[in-house]
């Protein structure tokens, strides 16, 4: 395996790479791709952490859990919710903040926050030609330049090594709440989920989990909090009974579960990852006839448990979304596409950058 220790040996690795490149940071996703190990696991450490400035800036190969706990000390938070992986995929490794750029992971909050590109203020990469390149800066007035930072987020290691990241940070909240709503079905969760995005009341969080009704999140000041679920609880009560959770380790547990998809872990099959629109949820969830479902994002995010070796893209047929094969056995991806194939229009865009980034192929293998 090859371990670079800083952006320099990174640089030269990559200019003299005569093969593929298994690129990785703590590959909790499994989804390294095929190739001649590469880590980044070794470029780590934070950089700058300016808490006044709420920005922070660290290497890719950083452990998640060790930058959230700096942040932590200082009232602060990522607050884009990065998943946690290793439960539902059966992995082991430590979460890197490169990686987590890379694959754009968002969890929970997205409803009212943004994406983790979204809190990005810049990026270092090395291409495959072995070019360190620098765009963004360190601070949230830098808007100069091409978008490069956001167009790297989310590319899964596809048009380079990320070595470096900048992002904003937020205070941690003072106070949550759960509100609960007991639904019927998904129809009616997603309705419920949808009256409450759309009231005034700032929802942080828009969840659907059968078996335990439709949930939503609220955070910030005790007094506020207190307030805004009252609020909710008249606004949702014509959806079922509502009940409130205002203690925070159990709103924070729950919450977990739902962004690290707790109720599929430990469970045999496959697992799918579909982004929608929340009104066609319903629908969509029904054609799969999944073992077990969860919704996210008001609707917006579903995810799956189906039979192992089951084509969801197949069972769904022409629908407006992406859905993407997350946890299968090996046999059933080489069967079976990763991600959502592209319209032929975007397909020409992805594979024009693909071949500027990387014009010999090292990153063939990665999941983009």
């Amino acid at each position: 395996m090859l371990t670079p220790t800083d952006e320099t040996e990174l640089a030269e690795a990559l200019r003299t790479a005569q093969a593929p490149l298994s690129v990785r940071g703590g590959n909790t996703r499994g989804m390294a791709g095929a190739g001649e190990p590469l880590s980044v696991a070794a470029i780590c450490g934070v950089r700058l952490y300016e808490p006044g400035a709420l920005t922070v800036v660290a290497a890719a190969g950083t452990p998640l859990a060790g930058l959230e706990a700096e942040l932590a000390a200082e009232g602060q938070r990522l607050a884009f919710e990065p998943m946690d992986h290793r439960g539902l995929l059966g992995t082991g490794g430590e979460p890197t903040i490169g990686g987590v750029v890379a694959a754009n992971v968002s969890g929970p909050r997205r409803v009212q926050v943004g994406a983790a590109r979204d809190f990005l203020l810049g990026l270092r990469f090395v291409d495959g030609a072995g070019t360190v390149i620098k765009n963004g800066g360190r601070v949230m007035k830098n808007v100069t330049g091409y978008d490069l930072a956001r167009l790297v987020a989310g590319s899964r290691g596809a048009l380079g090594v990320i070595t470096e990241v900048a992002l904003k940070v937020l205070p941690r909240p003072e106070a949550a709440a759960t509100i609960t709503i007991e639904v019927p079905d998904a129809a009616a969760a997603v309705s419920a989920l949808s009256a409450a995005l759309g009231s005034p009341y700032d929802v942080t969080g828009a969840a659907y989990w059968p078996g335990r009704g439709a949930l939503v999140r609220i955070e910030g000041f005790a007094g506020s909090v207190a307030y805004r679920a009252r609020e909710l609880e008249r606004l949702l009560a014509p959806a079922g009974a509502v009940s409130v959770e205002s203690d925070a380790d159990a709103v924070a547990a729950l919450w977990r579960d739902i962004r690290d998809v707790a109720p599929f872990q430990g469970k045999a099959g496959d697992v799918w990852r579909l982004s929608v629109k929340p009104s066609d949820a319903p629908g969509l969830a029904a054609r799969l006839e999944a073992e077990s479902l969860l919704f996210d994002w008001g609707g917006g995010l579903i995810w799956a448990l189906l039979p192992e070796g089951t084509d969801a893209r197949a069972r769904l047929g022409p629908f407006a979304g992406h859905a993407t094969l997350m946890r299968a056995a090996p046999e059933t991806r080489a069967r079976i596409a990763t991600l959502q194939p592209q319209q032929p229009a975007v397909e020409a865009l992805v594979t024009g950058l693909r071949a500027r980034f990387d014009p010999r192929g090292l990153f063939a293998g990665a999941a983009a």
